[in-house]
This record gives structure tokens, C-alpha cells and sequence, in this order.
């Protein structure tokens, strides 16, 4: 999910003072020496500038207490990584990232999954680490850890929420709606991405970064920023970038398949789709709703799956006239996927919180139950409230 905007770098939450060592050093990649200083370069100089980190968020022994658990575990262990439904770039490169830290350690039994049909969006077909995927119906029923990516909430997790309760958890996040769920929670809610906290964690295990890692927390943080168009994008940032650049990966291939590249049948289903948008002036206080949506006859008309509405949000959200914008996608009959973007006048994640949903204040969604009409006039009546 989309960060906020105007997140400030602040203090790491989870180091406090720290071993100074030069701004912008970095951690070491994969095959150089360790540098001795001991400092997460996401952190920088004196646990200072988590990418987009407010003052709240894990404390030094939450992150001790991870660091340890993942320790003492054999490496035969079984390890379920969790992210969550329709995962995006980010729960996706997160959930990955960390499965090829864990095997980079050792482990050998691990499994990443997702609730619902193991479906990935060709944008992501490519990316390293998919082979540790398996279909949720088909993971471990006894798991000796859990590890959850980019949910705020354990309803994000649908029929594998169960293995929560069967097993020690560690969550990663970066959600301010996180619910706190997990033996281990470790949110950042001002980070950029969730990768931002796998990145931290996996430097505190020790794990250098190489190639496939820093292409998968490269892809979460990239799709997480909007291409470092965002103002969740600190100098913290763009320095995490350089260093997963520096590893060799291919910038503009990358962005290449994620951003530029979608069927000609998704093209005109945007097409049709944005040709039913609307735009309510008076809406959200007269700060304006754009709004539009997408049926699964659309979807079959052109023979399209359901993650190409995904980036259907971003033409809707560029109407000027409004600052909220809207967009459902139909999942079941009578099940909608509802997406809310604002430009800074409308705190979104107070209106998706009070629907069942969350997310950033910018940046949040919920599922709704009704017909567009319906649940249209529910989404109206919470702005009106914020």
C-alpha cells in the first residue's frame, strides 16, 4: 500500500544511540568484509533517518527479541512467510527479500504465501525468489514461525490467519492503522516501505545484501514511493536505493516491467473504465470525490485478471478538482475492493478505518458489500465525517 506523504526522517525506533558511523557508508554487500560499525545503513549515522520513520515504532528489544527468535530457530525449521491478500510490489519484494535472507542464513525449509489463488501480476512473474512461493492451500498446517509482510491488520491475512495461533510471529510493517497483532510486532509506520523494515532486520541478522535481495526491496520500495514521487521519499531514501543499486541491478528494466508494461487488453479496460468516472465537487466537505469502478464482466469482456485494476487508481487520482478519489473493483458478486487516495486535504485512513478497512492517511482501502450505489453512499457519509 501507498505510504504517506510528508513523512519526516526521524529518530530509528529501534536502536537509539548507536555506534556512529560516516552518513552514507552503507552496509556491506554481498562478498565485501563487515565494516565493523554495526549501524543499519537505513538508519545512517547515530541511528538517525529511518526512511520516512516517525518517533513511534519498535523498541530495542522488539527488535532484539526478533533478532533472537530467528537465531535460535534450527535451521531446518519450518518458516511460513506470510503477506497479504492481492499482494502489491511491496508485500510482494518485502515477503520475498526476507525469504532469500533467511535461506542466505541457512534455512532450508522455507515457504512464502498469500491468501487466495497463487496468481502473481506479470509485472512481478520475474522477480527473484518466486520459487519459494507456494499455494496457501498447500503450506505448513504446523509451522514453527510465522512472518507477516506489509498487514495491518491479521483480517489481511484471510484462512491463513489461523497460523498465527499456531506458532510464535514476527510482523513487519508500516501501516500507522497496524493493529499491533504478532508476538513480535515490528512497525515503522512513517517507513516508505515495509521493505524498509525487512532491510533492517535482515542487517541486524547479519545478511549482506546481494543481487536477488536488493532487486526484490528494490521493487517494494520503488512501487511503495511511486517511483520516489511521494513524500514518504527522504534522503534516507534515495541512499537505501543507491546502495540496493549498487549491487548491479537493472533500474530501468525493473521499472520497464513494472510500470510500462500491461496487455493490450488491460488498455481498454482502463480505457472503458475510466470513460465512467465521475466527479463530485461538493463531496468530502467540497474538497471533491472522483470516483469509478470495475466489474468482473469488464474483467472477462477483455479477458483480463483482477490485478491490472491495480494501477487504475493513478489516472483517477490525478483529477484536479477533487481531492479524494475512489476506485472499486469488484472481487466477488456483491464484494467490492474499495481504494481511496488523497492529496493532503482528507486523512483516508480515518475514512477506510471507519468502513473496516486502513492504511495511510494519503493512501488506504477497504472491502464493502452492496452495489456501487450503496457502497458509494457509504464512502460519502465517512468524508463527510472526516
Amino acid at each position: 500500500m501507498t505510504p504517506p506523504a510528508g513523512a519526516a526522517a526521524g529518530t530509528d525506533p529501534g536502536t537509539g544511540p548507536a555506534t556512529a558511523t560516516p552518513a552514507g557508508s552503507g552496509r556491506r554487500l554481498a562478498g565485501e568484509a563487515p565494516t565493523g560499525g554495526g549501524v543499519s545503513p537505513v538508519v545512517g549515522a547515530a541511528g538517525a533517518d529511518a526512511p520516512g520513520a516517525s518517533s513511534a515504532g519498535p523498541a530495542p528489544q522488539q527488535w532484539a527479541a526478533a533478532v533472537e527468535t530467528l537465531q535460535g530457530l534450527p535451521r531446518d525449521a519450518r518458516v511460513l512467510l506470510i503477506c497479504h491478500i492481492n499482494p502489491d510490489g511491496d508485500a510482494l519484494g518485502s515477503m520475498l527479500g526476507f525469504a532469500l535472507g533467511l535461506r542466505a542464513l541457512g534455512f532450508t525449509r522455507v515457504q512464502a504465501t498469500f491468501p487466495g489463488p497463487m496468481e502473481l501480476p506479470e509485472a512481478y512473474a520475474a522477480m527473484p525468489g518466486r520459487e519459494l512461493l507456494v499455494p496457501a492451500d498447500e503450506v505448513f498446517t504446523d509451522p514453527e514461525l510465522v512472518c507477516c509482510f506489509d498487514a495491518a491488520s491479521v483480517s489481511r491475512l484471510g484462512a491463513l490467519a489461523d497460523r498465527l495461533e499456531r506458532a510464535p510471529s514476527i510482523v513487519l510493517d508500516h501501516h500507522a492503522s497496524n493493529s499491533g497483532f504478532g508476538t513480535v510486532p515490528l512497525v515503522i509506520p512513517g517507513a516508505a516501505a515495509t521493505s524498509v523494515v525487512v532491510e533492517i532486520l535482515l542487517d541486524r541478522l547479519g545478511v549482506p545484501l546481494d543481487a536477488a535481495i536488493a532487486e526484490c526491496l528494490y521493487i517494494a520500495l520503488v512501487t511503495d514511493t511511486g517511483s520516489f514521487r511521494f513524500d514518504s521519499t527522504t534522503p534516507a531514501v534515495h541512499q537505501l536505493a543507491a546502495r540496493l543499486l549498487a549491487t548491479g541491478i537493472a533500474p530501468a528494466e525493473i521499472s520497464r516491467r513494472i510500470f510500462d508494461t500491461r496487455p493490450y487488453g488491460a488498455v481498454r479496460l482502463h480505457a472503458e473504465v475510466l470513460s465512467r468516472t465521475r466527479l463530485e465537487p461538493a463531496a468530502a466537505r467540497g474538497r471533491g470525490l472522483v470516483w469509478t469502478y470495475a466489474t468482473l464482466d469488464d474483467l472477462a469482456r477483455h479477458g483480463q485478471r483482477p490485478y491490472v485494476l491495480e494501477s487504475l487508481i493513478d489516472p483517477v487520482r490525478a483529477t484536479a478538482e477533487a481531492d479524494v478519489s475512489c476506485v472499486l473493483k469488484q472481487a466477488l458478486p456483491g464484494e467490492w475492493a474499495v481504494s481511496l487516495r488523497s492529496k493532503g486535504a482528507v486523512d483516508v485512513s480515518r475514512v477506510a478505518i471507519a468502513l473496516g478497512g486502513g492504511g495511510h492517511r494519503l493512501a488506504a482501502g477497504f472491502t464493502a458489500y452492496g452495489t456501487v450505489d450503496e457502497v458509494l453512499a457509504r464512502v460519502r457519509a465517512a468524508l463527510d465525517q472526516e
